[in-house]
């Protein structure tokens, strides 16, 4: 027996009984949840609602979130929405915070206009003669704006959101009903299993010290026993992580595609000329090509002046010495954006890892005593770009399998969870969306250019036409750089730099490759730490155990990219002094960047860091 199981077996931990358990507050169980309240309260006599574990009572439904607020999300999104829309026919976006309607939408390529960015021949043979073609096409500020969107990209129809305001709503009201209970502030730290039969969660240790030992204030973490366990923690939680490494994946899936998403939310000043601004509320702007070629952008106006823009840095970014902070700066100063953002003022930032594999990601869904649904079910359609409005959907599916199910008095087993949920979600428009993406980001591993022939294919054809590729781990592809190679000595002098005058690593890396200064003002151009002070504060409550872990410390000293460290998107990894990253969890925001940027491997599969469950993150309900 193990020192840990030796721990474990001597541990008084309280038990409590539940119908249903869900891990993970996001759109995906606000669906669920919703379809759920919504039967009880058209009919709260409904036998099939009363509790199997507290006869006499309704259904016992309880969900945990790891965020101190359930308004802690951290994305602003353009969707379609016809599955929110679908269980709230009469929505008026007016009522949530920060929504609205889609007024117009427009696609941009940026070309580079201070030539700082990693571009290939072809591609700058092909910026040249756009830049000649310029006035002949209405290349205007460094940037051609493309004369349609793709049908496969477009939203008309859909609603710009803040996640974090959209949760609060969707939260209120499910809170009012009386039937669920959302715990905020309670991270899961994993499945309790009887073989393979998922049979509840058990809630993280507290008043322990950073590697999970008892202190004096030890609180054990409570055993939730469930009949049903939801599990829309997404792509980094600490249930699905358990759930694949128990059970496998399907043959031939495997989470390999990721993406970080980092934005800014501004607000524009009081007396900007919006009437006669592009940027009305419900614009909606896509654009790529800079910072660098492979990094997309984004551009959403809210009501009141406030406009959501950022970027996604993807794994098959292969130059190891990627970023996200500071190519944002870069990219919010872009000509075509610059001159409607110059006098904004950052209100919040946030960042969260994307899991892009679609399809081929695609876990099992159901299980014994489960479910699985949102974007850690692989629901995520990356030719459209979308994903909260097809986690959503996954969610009212599980729900109205479960209401089915409970009326007609059946057990939650695999079997009739497949025979209900599954069967919804496979004959569903999620379903037939997913296998049109499927293949749709293949060619991006050799380069933008094939990637976006390969991607058009796909959108074009919906997803009958498509290049083939093998995407390798996400650990290999970080391209691997010699000590003494151009690259590698930049990383020295990023080192050296970052200890000089006490800059972050991640700034001090894109000075030495060239990148102009960013000339900080105090109000929109901050530093990261100011930025983590601001509408996005980090908070971490005391007594829980570091979540990020470093399997194999050796593997992290002889690593020579630390990739992990460029990435990290709260300064919660800096180089530690034996060579080895330092992790502070009072910074982490837990966007689960260096799970999937970490350039070694302990078995082949998976990356040298271990991301488990863990409190506090990023606090803004404006994301």
């Amino acid at each position: 027996m193990s020192a840990e199981e030796q721990t474990e077996a001597v541990i008084d931990r309280q038990s409590m009984e539940v119908d249903i358990a869900c891990a993970g507050f996001g759109p995906a169980t606000g669906g669920f949840l919703s379809t759920l309240t919504k039967a009880w309260t058209d009919n709260p006599a409904d036998p099939a609602f009363e509790s199997k574990v507290a006869p006499g009572m309704p259904l016992q439904v309880l969900c945990y979130e790891r965020a101190d607020d359930i308004s802690s999300g951290v994305s602003g999104v353009v969707t379609r929405a016809q599955a929110i829309r679908s269980s709230f026919p009469n929505l008026d976006p007016s009522e949530i915070p920060m929504a609205v309607p889609v007024k117009s939408e427009r696609v941009m390529y940026l070309l580079d206009p201070i030539g700082a960015s990693r571009r290939s021949a072809l591609l700058r043979f092909g910026d040249r003669l756009l830049r000649a073609a310029g006035p002949l096409l209405g290349v205007r500020d460094h940037a051609f704006t493309l004369p349609w969107t793709p049908a496969f990209l477009n939203k008309h129809g859909g609603l710009v959101l803040s996640i974090g305001q959209f949760n609060q709503w969707i939260g209120t009201h499910l809170m009012a009903t009386g039937l669920v209970q959302i715990w905020p502030g309670s991270p899961v730290a994993g499945p309790l299993f009887s073989g393979n039969r998922v049979e509840g969660l058990r809630l993280a240790d507290q008043g322990v010290d950073k590697s999970g030992a008892p202190t004096d204030g030890f609180m054990a973490g409570m055993d939730v026993r469930a009949l049903l366990t939801v599990v829309g923690d997404g792509p980094v939680g600490a249930v699905g992580q358990a759930i694949d490494d128990k059970l496998g994946l399907p043959l031939g899936h495997a989470h390999r595609e990721w993406a970080l998403g980092m934005k800014f939310v501004i607000e524009l000043p009081e007396d900007s000329n919006l009437e006669n601004s592009p940027l009305q509320p419900g614009t909606v702007w896509h654009s790529f090509g800079y910072p660098e070629p492979e990094v997309f952008g984004f551009l959403y106006v809210h009501p009141e002046r406030l406009v959501s823009v950022g970027i996604f840095v993807p794994s098959w970014m292969s130059n190891p010495s990627r970023t996200a902070y500071r190519y944002l700066q870069h990219y919010i100063q872009h000509p075509a954006l610059w001159k409607y953002l110059k006098d904004g003022t950052l209100r919040s930032w946030g960042a969260k890892s994307l899991e892009e594999s679609g399809k081929h990601g695609e876990p099992y869904l159901v299980g014994d005593g489960y479910a699985r649904i949102g974007e850690g079910s692989g629901s995520t359609n990356m030719l459209t770009g979308s994903g909260v409005d097809e986690a959503w959907a996954t969610g009212t599916q599980l729900g109205e399998a479960v209401i089915e199910l409970l009326r007609a008095g059946k057990p939650f087993t695999q079997e009739n969870l497949a025979a209900t949920y599954e069967a919804r979600r496979r004959a569903s428009w999620v379903e037939r969306g997913a296998k049109e993406a499927e293949n749709a980001r293949n060619g991006f591993q050799d380069g933008i250019v094939k990637g976006m022939i390969g991607m058009a294919l796909a959108g074009l054809s919906y997803g009958k036409l498509s290049l083939t590729a093998k995407v390798p781990p996400a650990h290999k592809q970080i391209r691997p750089f010699a000590s003494q190679s151009v690259e590698g000595l930049q990383l020295k002098q990023a080192v050296a730099l970052a200890h000089a005058d006490g800059r972050t690593f991640h700034d001090a890396l894109l000075s030495v490759r060239g990148w102009p200064e960013i000339p900080l003002d105090g109000r929109l151009l901050v530093t990261q730490q100011d930025a983590l002070l601001l509408g996005g504060k980090v908070q971490a409550m005391p007594g829980f155990a570091d979540h990020v872990v470093f399997r194999n410390p050796e593997l992290c000293i002889a690593c020579g990219e630390k990739t992990c460290i460029a990435m990290c998107s709260g300064q919660a990894l800096t180089q530690g002094e034996d060579g080895a990253p330092a992790f502070e969890r009072e910074k982490c925001i837990h966007c689960g960047a260096c799970l999937w940027n970490c350039g070694q491997s302990p078995d082949g599969e998976h990356s040298n860091i271990e991301f488990r469950a863990g409190s506090g993150g990023l606090h803004s309900a404006e994301n």
